[in-house]
């Protein structure tokens, strides 16, 4: 191990009259012992295997030290356990466990080339850096850069992992269409200033269905929020509909998504629907302007919120190529209009226009909690690479942590106190965990903290894990 670290910490009060001594030199330990788990899960579904496979590796075979598959593994990982900075794996890469759940097979870096690498079992934040900055093509002037991946491959793979974590295809599913802003790091390629959120971003576009995510797009902010939502769609349908011919999809949006292109593709689509947000305009509101003067009688009498809903006949004067059904909701607040508006090709005969206002469009409020996942949780906004292309990659990579963490959560936490917990919270009370790393020539032994309160839910985690296996293996 490192001598640099094994100096005794200052500053320590003594307890009683015994000093207190501390100091980073305690060898192989983790405090990330929850990695365990996440390479459990993960080899479920060969994760790892299948994201190293967006990659085409021009290294020279004799002199590779780390495969793909582990040096996106240990990136991905890193992520999850909450260390979004390249510069972490400088310390991270003399982590056991982490190694372990990577793939290495000498998880304390004992058979490494060089005498400075012995120890190291992992690779340091340059070597991870070269995966990320690659071009997409083979440079001669950067041979160090020899490590690319393909952008097709891992929109495919997305999509993929929601296919294959069902059994059988559902009835119907929900596409969940919305953008976020992304604050820049500097003069990257693709600044620019937004209006909206006052600063100079990237606009990321992502589609959820339900917990999984399908698209994670990082676009320029020079552009409405809705642009290339059509192509993210009809890719993603497209290539659910191989699996899932007759799962009916509804496209759900808030108004930055009510666009006449996206309607009018849903329309011409078999088996597709939508219901999306429309923005107010004095128009729409005249024609709710009686339920209006009603609620505000009401409110003015009761002193309480009083709303009720209408089914309208719209076509705006321009934009729309055709007519369409409209549902409004006419609320007056104690103190404020509240009217709102949504456009949908669902038939009224089908769902009527409260349940569809409350039941269905309301619910898109989910996916902004699955945003905050990823941009806070998983550091989607860590996006401080110069060109779009490495950032791009930088988000598919917390996105990845995302969904791997959420196949923690949907397969092994069921039926703990931890099914339905934010990643972060998954994060801190289940994988921040101490563990001491034993290696002999037959076993490598684990031992977790036995104050660990989380004990009976990472058994619990394990027998589902292990039931899952069972059903995969027979």
């Amino acid at each position: 191990m490192r001598t640099e670290c094994t100096s005794k910490l200052e500053g320590l009060q003594p307890l009683g009259r015994r000093e207190v001594v501390a100091a980073f030199d305690a060898g192989p330990m983790t405090s990330d012992g929850g990695a365990l788990l996440l390479r459990e899960v993960a080899q479920l579904s060969e994760f790892f295997g299948r994201v190293a496979d967006c990659f085409v590796d021009h290294r020279d075979p004799t002199r590779v030290e780390h495969t793909v598959e582990e040096l996106v593994a240990q990136r991905i990982l890193g992520i999850a356990l909450g260390y979004e900075d390249l510069n972490d794996h400088d310390d991270l890469r003399y982590d056991p466990v982490l190694a372990l759940a990577a793939g290495k097979s000498d998880p304390l870096g004992h058979d490494r080339k060089q005498p400075r690498d012995r120890g190291r079992a992992l690779a340091g934040h340059a070597t991870l850096n070269r995966l990320e900055t690659a071009p997409s093509t083979l440079d001669e002037h950067r041979p160090d850069l020899k490590i690319l991946h393909s952008p097709e491959s891992f929109e495919r793979l997305f999509v993929d992992l929601m296919l294959d974590a069902h059994d059988q295809p559902p009835d119907e599913i929900i596409l969940d269409l919305d953008a976020t802003d992304d604050r820049v790091h500097g003069n990257q390629e693709g600044r620019f200033f937004h209006g909206y959120y006052r600063h100079y971003c990237f606009l990321p576009l992502y589609i959820f269905c339900g917990d999984f995510l399908l698209v994670a797009k990082l676009r320029t902010a020079d552009q409405d929020g809705a642009a290339g939502a059509v192509d993210e769609v009809a890719r993603i349908i497209a290539q659910i509909r191989k699996q899932w011919p007759t799962t009916r999809i509804i496209v759900r949006a808030d108004s930055g998504f009510c666009r006449d292109l996206l309607l009018d593709w849903c329309e011409r689509q078999p088996n597709v629907e939508y219901v999306i947000g429309l923005a107010r305009n004095s128009r729409l509101a005249s024609m709710i302007e009686d339920e209006m003067v009603h609620h505000r009688q009401v409110v003015k009498d009761s002193g309480h919120a009083s709303k009720s809903y209408k089914d309208l006949d719209y076509r705006t004067l321009n934009t729309w190529s055709r007519e369409r059904r409209v549902v409004a909701k006419a609320e007056v607040l104690t103190g404020k209009d509240n009217p709102r508006f949504v456009v949908t090709s669902l038939p009224a005969e089908e769902i009527d226009k409260r349940a569809l206002y409350e039941d269905l469009y309301c619910a898109r409020g989910d996916m902004e909690n699955r945003i905050k996942e990823q941009q806070l949780g998983m550091f989607a906004d860590r996006t401080s690479s110069h060109t779009m292309r490495a950032n791009q990659l930088r988000l598919w990579f917390s996105s990845l942590a995302y969904v791997l963490v959420n196949e923690l959560r949907s397969v092994a936490l069921r039926g703990t106190a931890l099914a339905r917990a934010q990643v972060w919270t998954i994060r801190v009370r289940l994988l921040k965990v101490g563990a001491l790393v034993r290696q002999s020539v037959r076993r490598l032994v684990v031992s977790l903290s036995s104050a660990f309160p989380m004990k009976d839910t990472w058994r619990t985690a394990l027998a589902n894990i292990e039931e899952i296996r069972s059903e995969l293996v027979f």
